[in-house]
């Protein structure tokens, strides 16, 4: 029998301290990137590729096993658009994809990690794609900053507020149409979330409004030089 993911039990935990160290191993590293141009965009595909497999495989899964659903399975999750810029940024180079990758993906991956809505435990499928993928946008933004030279600025910040604020009208129509949730933009997460502090429906919405931004300036703050160098070490666009 397939066991039900405990948030916070020694599995999360674990994930949790797996990712902190892949963050940091990537910072270490992060000065010694010499090989060719041509591997490296090699690396970069090969990965955007592993997500996009990981993904896909995980509708097939859906699909196969009767989970899917208009309401709950199309990717309208914030890490789910996150996912599908991230794997075109990894192929191309693009830096105009990079802030959002940047700030919506960040904030939005490292939510979901601390606090995963998720139904299955390790070692099931549905668990590896979880955190592959969301632990893949956090590590492809900071791989763009600390390795590719990609620098965020505050123009990023109101960009991805703006675009995100665009997807807002359709996400609520979408969901009054199939009667679902994407980006939980019709109730809380019943499992429990950081939503949980925003107050109740629809007014955390508008506190989530600020966080975010709150949260972008925070990692645009944390994350710019002095000299912002917008030409990037290994520029492939």
């Amino acid at each position: 029998m397939e066991s039900a993911f405990e948030m916070f039990s020694a599995v999360h935990i674990s994930s949790m301290i797996t990712l902190c160290l892949l963050i940091l191993l990537l910072f270490i590293c992060r000065n010694r990137w010499s090989i060719q141009q041509k591997k490296v965009q090699f690396i970069e595909r090969f990965f955007a590729l592993t997500l996009f497999i990981m993904d896909g495989y995980y509708y097939i899964w859906l699909v196969q096993t009767g989970r899917w659903d208009f309401g709950n399975s199309l990717p309208l999750e914030l890490c789910s658009i996150s996912l599908i810029v991230c794997i075109v940024l990894l192929w191309t180079g693009s830096k105009r994809l990079y802030p959002f990758v940047f700030y919506a993906g960040i904030g939005g991956a490292i939510q979901a990690v601390a606090t995963p809505v998720l139904d299955l435990n390790f070692p099931h499928f549905r668990f590896f794609h979880f955190f592959y993928t969301h632990f893949g946008i956090i590590l492809t933004a900071l791989y763009f900053t600390w390795v590719k030279g990609y620098r965020p600025t505050f123009k990023g910040v109101v960009q991805t507020m703006i675009t995100l604020n665009v997807l807002l009208p359709f996400l609520f129509a979408i969901n009054i149409l199939v009667k679902g949730n994407y980006m939980f933009l019709q109730e809380k997460p019943r499992g429990g979330s950081l939503l949980d502090f925003l107050g109740p429906y629809p007014w955390y919405i508008l506190s989530l409004e600020l966080v975010a931004f709150v949260v972008f300036c925070c990692l645009w703050l944390l994350f710019k030089t002095k000299k912002h160098k917008e030409t990037a070490t290994y520029d492939i666009t």
